[in-house]
């Protein structure tokens, strides 16, 4: 058994990495993402949307194609105003503050769990419809008959994604730079080239759009041109998806992180208002029309290739058509880095298991990435990877929580509007961004309630029910645990000195009495009623008590080294307290702890000198017994400490568990 261990372990290096060292000084800055990086493994989202979201926008249009001019500039204005209003969000929320974090504070917390849940479907479909849309690019240049592995392939994508992401997020991000970059390049050439080419056409094309937009008024009035402006450009919806990313993901940029945050917001804005924008007009430049089996990206990069020697041609084509699919696949990243973030969020404020703001020894939030990696392969096989259904899933959830973080924003301005003298242009400009957010929300629903946007309404309420049953439970544990909790302030009340002993001298350590090494996780209830069953069920057996506490690392506190030093500190004062009472008591007391971010590995660790420096000691543990074992209660709570008990079994040290009821 030993050796399958040993060989488990050696291939779990192997792909995932060696576990990284707290103590390191640079951990923090190795794991963080400067502003370029962050562009590529946050603003690709977004970037990649201007490969299906500009061609919803044209061909919603019809035959009114001379009125892309108007829907190419409103793509990039929206694009402005919304990165504006996140940029406003960044710098409110330094630590991060994406949709959860913004409606929790700013509106309730009701609401930031409905924009929590929304974000939560919103990057499964992020990473779901990325790789199917990358899958689909890349098919497309493949012979027809290889077709039926096409959600094979995608689902490949997603699990080497996933395995990337378990290895932690800057590893995740540089080998994805050149592909990044050539997709950048491509599509500013086929842009540049574009516009050049047909420059000595321009007054014509104001004459051409001029008469259509005259034409179109007349046969449809001036509220059916109003009206068919409003849908071509709401259906561009997917265009706009991934802006919120850089807010959501601020924790993992590099330190100063609002000014890196506001630089990676500035590449993404300037990188999408110019490819959107600038793909519409090529479409209207080339007069593209659909063709079947062929994206209008691909119609375009053919016409524009058109001439050329055949060698060229086709190279262009292909690489220019790889590099979408590449950077597709690269946009599912943005679910893999927000999604567990969110998760964190949530699981720190009790809405989902609290197991999900763990960390691994890769400090990368394991079971997060696990989950969103296993959510999005059911959903790629449950739509069989069709990307038309899964933009319309995508679209609704994704301005959702879009609307509700401009409302908390436009809220938060009205109301600081006396401290703040600079309050009304930041109103302006997040009123501005929900007024289009709504726009876009309302008619996406509308337009696609049939064609699939019920089906994304559904799965959203579905998961609002489970987080509320888990919120449920918490606040019901919560309760009980209180009870515990009033031993704090009664038992840490200093105590008169009995005279036995002079006043701050401290019992010393009886080497012929046991040691009673209490496992505590701080000064709390659990901790104390562990400690007092002691003497309770052993009588005068144990004369001396070693506190050991593990100060656990999660993605709550994992925000920087001056984040773990307080962490270090408040254990430090926590353990003070229990040596402090039991000294009173007249019992030899001393502390033990350490960081970390794995209770059961570290305390395995330190069990062997703990051992040598007391003879005689024996482990001791308290698990919370509840008045019914319900299935919510097994899976909603941590159970390490039978985990732990094992270990220490293995290891050769005494450990007995005692219950505490509630």
């Amino acid at each position: 058994m030993d050796s399958a261990l040993s060989w488990f372990r050696r291939l779990r290096v192997l792909v995932i990495g060696s576990p990284k060292d707290l103590d390191d000084p640079e951990l923090f800055r190795n794991l963080s993402l400067i502003a370029f990086l962050g562009w590529v493994g946050l603003g690709a989202d977004g970037l990649s949307s201007s490969c299906y979201g500009p061609e919803e926008m044209f061909l919603a249009l019809g035959g009114h194609t001379y009125l892309a001019i108007f829907i190419a500039l409103a793509s990039a204005a929206t694009v402005f105003v919304i990165s504006a209003s996140y940029s406003q969000i960044i710098e409110l929320f330094p630590t991060g503050g994406g949709s959860y974090l913004v409606a929790s504070k700013l509106l309730s917390p009701a609401l930031g769990m409905v924009a929590g849940c929304s974000l939560l479907v919103d990057y499964v479909l992020t990473i779901t419809i990325s790789i199917a849309s990358g899958s689909d690019a890349l098919f497309s240049i493949l012979p027809p008959e290889w077709q039926g592995w096409r959600v094979w392939a995608a689902a490949i994508g997603v699990l080497l994604l996933l395995i990337m992401n378990l290895r932690g997020v800057k590893e995740s991000v540089v080998p994805l730079v050149p592909i990044f970059i050539a997709f950048v390049f491509s599509h500013i050439f086929v842009i540049v080239y574009a516009l050049m080419s047909h420059a000595q056409n321009f007054p014509a094309l104001v004459v051409s759009t001029g008469a259509d937009l005259s034409r179109t008024r007349s046969e449809v009035g001036l509220l059916g041109l109003l009206l068919l402006l409003m849908h071509a450009y709401s259906m561009g919806a997917g265009t706009f998806t991934g802006i919120e990313a850089v807010s959501n993901g601020l924790p993992m940029l590099r330190e100063p992180r609002v000014a890196t945050g506001k630089r990676t917001m500035k590449y993404m804005a300037w990188s999408l208002a110019f490819t959107a924008a600038g793909l519409i007009l090529a479409y209207l430049l080339y007069d593209v029309a659909p063709v079947a089996g062929k994206t209008l990206n691909a119609v375009l990069l053919e016409r524009v290739a058109q001439g050329w020697p055949a060698g060229i041609q086709k190279g262009f084509v292909y690489f220019t058509l790889a590099s979408e699919a590449a950077l597709l696949f690269i946009a599912a990243q943005a679910g893999f880095l927000d999604g567990p973030r969110i998760l964190a969020n949530m699981a720190l404020d009790r809405w989902v298991p609290t197991s999900f703001a763990t960390l691994s020894d890769r400090f990368v939030s394991r079971n997060s990435v696990l989950l969103m990696g296993s959510a999005a392969l059911g959903m790629l096989v449950l739509t069989g990877g069709s990307v038309k259904l899964l933009v319309v899933l995508y679209s609704i959830n994704v301005f959702i929580t879009f609307v509700l973080s401009q409302a908390g924003m436009v809220r938060h301005w009205w109301q600081v509007r006396a401290a703040d003298e600079a309050w009304l242009k930041k109103l302006s400009i997040n009123g501005l961004g929900l007024a289009m957010c709504a726009f876009i929300l309302i008619s996406v629903v509308l337009v696609k309630f049939r064609e699939g946007g019920w089906v994304t309404l559904a799965v959203t309420g579905g998961l609002i029910l489970m987080v509320m049953t888990i919120r449920a439970h918490y606040d019901s544990t919560g309760r009980m645990l209180s009870r515990l909790d009033r031993l704090v302030d009664v038992s840490s009340m200093p105590e008169a000195d009995s005279g036995e002993r002079a006043p701050g001298a401290a019992p010393e350590f009886d080497r012929k009495a046991k040691t009673a090494v209490v496992l505590v996780s701080g000064f709390n209830g659990l901790g104390l009623h562990t400690l007092f069953n002691i003497p309770r069920v052993f009588g005068d057996t144990f004369r001396n008590f070693v506190f050991v506490q593990i100060a656990l690392v999660d993605a709550g506190n994992f925000k920087g080294a001056g984040e773990v030093d307080k962490l270090e500190e408040k254990t430090r004062r926590e353990l003070g307290l229990y040596v402090a009472l039991m000294r009173r008591k007249g019992y030899y007391a001393d502390c033990r702890y350490a960081v970390s971010n794995d209770l059961v590995d570290q305390i395995a660790v330190m069990a062997p000198g703990i051992a040598k420096s007391y003879p005689n000691a024996v482990f001791f543990g308290g698990q919370i017994v509840f008045p019914q074992d319900t299935l919510l209660s097994r899976w909603l709570h941590s159970f390490n400490v039978f985990a732990l008990q094992k270990r220490l079994y293995y290891e050769g040290f005494p450990m007995v568990l005692l219950p505490v009821r509630v």
